[in-house]
């Protein structure tokens, strides 16, 4: 009966989703059902409880402080012509749908440092143009929610691999064993290259995606009205604005990744540094005031009111899934098979599982890497592969998750509904899976 009910809400959130095409409602109703089962006839007073620590934790003060900053930063670029001028200067030289994504893909790769970052840039700065090449909304959502996690695994200066880092220093590891594991970090490595070959056309389009196309092909929108998300952001870029200099858009995006960088991977050193940029540029060149400037930016702050209580009760049920044992579950089962051959492809498999039922990176880094590296030590199997296979199963399961925070990211940019961008992503992230779990299945064997 545990069993059930720990796994209840997160089939419930799924079920409602794909039912409704309501993720906002979903997230919501999965959430009371959540605190409906931690806390029983304690139901109010819990849940409120359960709220202030959500408000309280760190993580989530996190996204809310980079979700308004970048909801300010948006509309000032719109405001300011600075985001059409740059989508011009993008279109000449993005001409046809091979090479739009192909840059969309490049960009992905240089905006490595965080990933509410990649797909927000990437989604605002490409879909005017992947539209005017009549380029399916779904298959820029792909490569954005494909690229966003993987790129910040596989290049070793991203807030996440600093967070990983340190959770591997108090195990005895360090920065050298994750630059060892990167080249067995198999699927986000692998979706990498399918992103490119996508974007190249060099690799067959299937399900969802090809539904897509065929729609486009016949005439149809990119982007369906049965596919669009709920508005969960007020924020709508209608390039209405005189466009000015592409630099009023690219000296923010400098500013901003170089913050990142400079302050130890942290995003919100980076976007303090491009609103201020910002500022410097369009106040200095007159094109608006600063009455004007804070005015932008408190609207497009507060276009990201819906987002913020969605991912609130997202991370509210990130919470109730660890509180409700879901984790030990998993790992309870995983424990029966512990072998040293069969541990990197368990990890694996184990580590997507949880990221995909609790929608949170981090969190199951903080708790799966603290279980699986001594284990790996106390068998004898390879750590370094065991760390490459949780970064490949958080990737896994961040993919595929319909209520992680960075696919809300994507659907902000895209216009694309949660379920949209999930079932487009299916069966490629399944299959690069299968492949990938062959992969640890051979390495545990030959490097045991």
């Amino acid at each position: 009966m545990q069993e059930i009910l720990a796994f209840a809400p997160v089939v419930c959130l799924i079920a409602y989703a794909v039912l409704t095409r309501q993720m906002a409602q979903a997230m919501v109703v999965a959430g009371v059902l959540a605190m409906a089962i931690l806390h029983g006839a304690n139901f109010l007073s819990g849940t409120i409880d359960s709220l202030y620590s959500v408000l309280a934790d760190s993580s989530y003060q996190f996204v809310l402080l980079i979700m308004v900053c970048f909801g300010g930063m948006i509309a000032l670029l719109q405001k300011s012509g600075a985001l059409q001028g740059f989508r011009d200067s993008l279109l000449r030289v993005a001409a046809g749908p091979r090479r739009s994504l192909f840059l969309a893909w490049c960009m992905g790769l240089l905006l490595f440092a965080d990933e509410y970052l990649n797909a927000l840039a990437v989604s605002f700065s490409f879909r005017e143009i992947t539209d005017r090449h009549r380029i399916p909304r779904e298959h820029l959502a792909f490569q954005i929610q494909g690229m966003a996690c993987c790129i910040c695994v596989v290049v070793p200066f991203s807030s996440w691999t600093a967070f990983i880092v340190g959770l591997l220093a108090e195990q005895g590891m360090g920065f050298e064993d994750y630059l060892r594991a990167l080249p067995y970090m198999f699927f986000p490595l692998l979706m990498i290259l399918l992103c490119l070959l996508l974007a190249l056309g060099l690799f067959p389009r299937v399900g969802n995606l090809k539904r897509a196309y065929d729609r486009v092909a016949g005439g149809g929108p990119v982007l369906s009205e049965a596919d669009q998300g709920d508005a969960l952001v007020d924020l709508e870029l209608k390039g209405e604005e005189r466009p000015s200099g592409a630099i009023n858009a690219v000296l923010p995006l400098v500013a901003l990744v170089a913050g990142v960088l400079l302050f130890d991977n942290d995003m919100i050193h980076g976007l303090v540094l491009a609103l201020l940029t910002q500022l410097v540029l369009y106040v200095g060149q007159r094109l608006m005031s600063i009455g004007e400037f804070l005015n932008c930016f408190f609207q497009g702050a507060s276009s990201m009111t819906t987002l913020a209580i969605v991912v609130c009760f997202s991370f509210l049920l990130s919470r109730a899934n660890r509180e409700l044992g879901m984790f030990e579950l998993l790992i309870q089962g995983a424990r029966q098979v512990m072998s040293p051959e069969l541990l990197p492809v368990v990890a694996f498999g184990v580590v997507g599982l949880t990221t995909f039922a609790m929608g949170g990176c981090w969190v199951v880094m903080t708790v799966t890497v603290p279980v699986l590296i001594p284990i790996a030590v106390a068998v004898g199997a390879s750590a370094t592969l065991v760390v490459s296979a949780i970064m490949s199963g958080i990737c896994l399961g961040y993919c595929l998750c319909i209520y992680a925070d960075a696919v809300f990211m994507t659907t902000v940019g895209t216009g694309l509904s949660n379920t949209a961008v999930i079932r487009t992503m299916v069966p490629y992230t399944v299959g690069l899976g299968v492949l990938t779990a062959a992969g640890y299945l051979l390495c545990g064997v030959c490097m045991t």
